[in-house]
């Protein structure tokens, strides 16, 4: 049963009526000794403190689409299948062009949180080694006759540290949120790209590659980006496709960017950091090399020493203390083409929260529609 389901709402809620009910209902009524009666009503008492806890965090999980699974709770899903060492382009020797290009399968999407219209595919990335659930949300005008020969822009959208592929599209409402903007024409018609993120047991990958344990930056920048060319009239040059997150998916869409010139000209990055040990359990924080590797402002400083400063734009937003400092970092290091749009949040606006993120979506597209090609 899904953590973020209605059945599971509705079960924990009917567990919690019966929790009140039962002691209401036989307290007196408990017969034998002392010790037995005492210990039935004790049961009860932690019976229904534990339901009322787990209705508070189903509560909260579908506010905030944070577990899907009771394997992504528990730590225990696995959607690793291999971990070779790919290289520094995270393609292994391989070439794209010389891959097969094969249609993905695509069904409507099993949960009604992410809104009407989305769809969604288990993808073998046969790059990466990972698995995992790709959602998909195609603009009005894909099936408008008049843009039947037309592709469109992308944008892959990365949550947080724990977070659902569905956050995006259910607590941040995106589909809901830029469909009548797009048909208005005030924003570009982008297709939208939900990927899994959380693939390794129990941890945040940082989005990066580490040979032997997970290919993650492949599955995000190789796997899914290929599958939704391969799939979707959607543009294939990097000036067509972005990536946007918040929090640890900030980090995430900040890092491939500047990582991938090749395959992303924009990022947006809400509430991040760029210290990859901003997030406890992040892979690539715990491990001294990749700590300064996989840091947004060594790459950029690499970058520049080398003399190619990437021809990426990213907008970075945050309270102080919650990712305007990282983004002011980053626009200090900045030389053209780079460009680093910062914008401070009040403090007062909500917080590290969902609210917050959901409030500049229309904004963030906005910005994105002026720095995308279609």
């Amino acid at each position: 049963m899904s953590l973020t389901g209605t059945p599971f709402f509705l079960t924990s809620l009917l567990l919690l009526v019966v929790a009140i009910v039962l002691p209401l209902a036989l307290w007196s009524r408990i017969a034998g000794p002392r010790l037995v009666r005492g210990t039935v009503r004790l049961l009860m008492l932690l019976f229904a403190q534990a339901t009322a806890i787990t209705l508070v965090f189903v509560l909260v999980n579908n506010a905030n689409n944070l577990y899907d699974t009771w394997d992504d709770l528990l730590g225990t899903g696995s959607h690793i299948e291999a971990a070779q060492d790919l290289g520094p382009d995270g393609l292994g020797g391989r070439q794209i062009s010389a891959e097969p290009r094969r249609a993905q399968a695509f069904h409507p999407a099993d949960d009604p949180v992410v809104g009407p219209g989305v769809q969604m595919t288990e993808l073998q990335g046969r790059i990466s080694g990972v698995s995992g659930e790709v959602y998909v949300w195609l603009p009005p005008q894909y099936h408008d006759p008049a843009y039947r020969t037309k592709k469109f822009p992308v944008v892959e959208l990365l949550p947080g540290y724990p977070g659902s592929a569905k956050s995006w599209l259910g607590t941040l409402a995106a589909g809901r949120q830029l469909q009548p903007l797009m048909e208005r024409g005030e924003i570009k018609p982008f297709i939208l790209v939900a990927p899994r993120t959380n693939i390794y047991q129990g941890a945040d990958t940082g989005c990066v590659n580490i040979p032997g344990k997970v290919n993650a930056d492949s599955w995000l920048t190789v796997d899914v980006r290929q599958m939704v060319i391969n799939t979707f009239r959607a543009e294939d040059h990097a000036d067509s496709w972005a990536l946007a997150g918040y929090s640890a998916g900030a980090h995430c869409a900040t890092r491939l960017a500047l990582a991938h010139p090749d395959r992303y000209h924009a990022a947006v990055g809400m509430s991040g950091y760029n210290d990859p040990a901003g997030e406890a359990t992040s892979l690539a924080g715990k491990d001294p090399k990749l700590r300064i590797e996989s840091n947004p402002l060594h790459e950029l400083r690499e970058a520049n020493l080398a003399g190619r400063p990437p021809r990426t734009a990213l907008f970075l937003s945050g309270a102080s203390g919650d990712g305007y400092e990282a983004g002011l970092g980053l626009q200090r290091e900045a030389r053209r083409p780079t460009t680093v749009t910062v914008q401070h949040i009040s403090k007062n606006a909500g917080g590290h929260t969902s609210a917050v993120w959901r409030e500049q979506v229309p904004e963030i597209f906005r910005w994105l529609s002026h720095q995308v090609r279609s």
